[in-house]
């Protein structure tokens, strides 16, 4: 396909739109398999000590560093060689995961397994996401990035609720073996089958923006930078250089810290107070559910009203749910607290995208969206090992929860005083 013969929009593109957020549910599947049976058995499975929070956090420190850097290099990956075998490759990676963890005989193994996850969703989440905006319009992505995040984080909702069923079934590591393979299968085979290249649509529109009238509406994108900007260029300006992406970047790598609190340490939490693994599977999937499920309204949204104040107020929304929850006792309780964490996570999650994909020059989105990725998802790693210090130090579970509160209203500081509206209804360029 030649880029002069593409359409632009949701409804043009229609069938592979549904092809790329299947592909994202799937790859929300995978993700959601470990984080509910994974934690809460770490100890009777996997022998790991009762109060090794460090330990514990292993994991999901290998996760963040892992996928982090799949991130930034799937973005530069994608402009050489395609999107769609960047995509395959994440899943062919993936393939392994469920037979290590049902042969586990070590914590060890998990952490292994852990490591090809990260990448990968690195590379599996970054396409699903740079395809869907290379095929519509700019006043979707809002929306877009909305329906991308609701369709994955749905996936890793269900899935925590289903293997926590399986695994009361077939056991820990027989329920999560079935699983895994029959949701990885699938969707290797049909990323191999069914998923376009979306290549033809981010070279159209670079050609389009360069005739666009001049009293088009156009974003606020980055002076001084290359056409073609390298590696070294672009970690620059996503870094440090445009206060404008730093400001998105160390909000996102925060952000991250919410999930993996959620991941690490809620299942042990809910478990030592005595909640059943389903149980477990239903409080963490009410956070899981919200957040994607309220995305699908909160992206449009911030189509309509803009970006900056539903970022800054899902920052600090969502470290009230984080506070909140151990300040109560009994599955409504825990439940409520785990809604107004999802909503804030809703509301933050795919504006901070948006954000930076409005202000992204079509030759470069790509590479901007992975390093905004890598530094996010480095907030796995980072936060896991600053909640696994907190837990350590204060000598309770606990302290994690303060210390990513805590964090979650700096960053959202930070972020109303560096940060501005990008979306260019609102603020374009002069």
């Amino acid at each position: 396909m030649k880029s002069g013969d593409v359409d632009f929009g949701i409804r043009a593109n229609l069938a592979q739109v549904l092809q790329q957020l299947l592909q994202v549910l799937f790859v929300g599947l995978t993700l959601g398999m470990t984080r509910t049976v994974v934690p809460a058995v770490a100890e009777a499975e996997f022998g790991v000590p009762r109060g090794s929070f460090l330990l514990m956090v292993a994991f999901v420190v290998a996760f963040g560093f892992v996928k982090g850097t799949m991130n930034f290099v799937a973005g530069r990956l994608a402009e050489r060689i395609g999107r769609k075998r960047v995509l395959l490759i994440g899943w062919l990676v993936a393939l392994p995961i469920p037979v290590l963890i049902y042969f586990a005989p070590s914590w060890n193994w998990i952490v292994l397994s852990t490591i090809l996850l990260g990448v990968n969703q690195g590379l599996t989440w970054s396409m699903t996401q740079t395809a869907k905006l290379d095929m519509t319009r700019a006043d979707q992505r809002g929306l877009v990035i909305g329906l991308n995040e609701f369709s994955g984080y749905v996936g890793v909702a269900v899935a925590g609720i289903v293997t926590g069923y399986a695994a009361s079934l077939l056991g820990p590591r027989l329920g999560l073996l079935w699983f895994g393979a029959i949701v990885i299968g699938l969707a290797t085979l049909l990323a191999w089958l069914a998923v376009m290249e979306t290549l033809p649509w981010a070279h159209a529109e670079r050609d389009n923006h360069a005739t666009a009238p001049a009293a088009a509406l156009r974003p606020r994108y980055p002076a001084n930078v290359s056409a073609q900007p390298g590696t070294a260029e672009m970690f620059a300006l996503m870094s440090w250089r445009d206060r404008r992406m730093a400001a998105l970047c160390q909000a996102g790598l925060v952000e991250k810290f919410v999930d993996a609190l959620v991941w690490a340490f809620w299942p042990v939490y809910l478990h030592q107070q005595g909640v059943s693994l389903p149980g477990i599977g239903w409080i963490v999937g009410v956070y899981g559910l919200t957040w994607g499920g309220a995305q699908f309204f909160t992206g449009k949204f911030s189509d309509m009203v803009g970006r900056q104040r539903l970022n800054v107020g899902g920052m600090w929304l969502c470290g009230l749910g984080v506070a909140l929850l151990p300040l109560g006792q009994g599955s409504a309780w825990w439940s409520m607290s785990a809604a107004v964490t999802g909503l804030g996570m809703a509301m933050l999650y795919p504006n901070l995208s948006a954000a930076v994909a409005d202000i992204a020059h079509p030759n470069w989105r790509a590479s901007a969206i992975g390093i905004y990725r890598f530094w996010r998802d480095l907030g796995y790693g980072i936060g896991a090992l600053g909640l696994g210090v907190a837990a350590a130090l204060g000598g309770v579970i606990e302290t994690a929860f303060w210390f990513v509160a805590m964090a979650m209203f700096l960053s959202g500081l930070v972020l109303y005083h560096w940060g501005e509206e990008t979306h260019p209804g609102f603020n374009p360029a002069s």
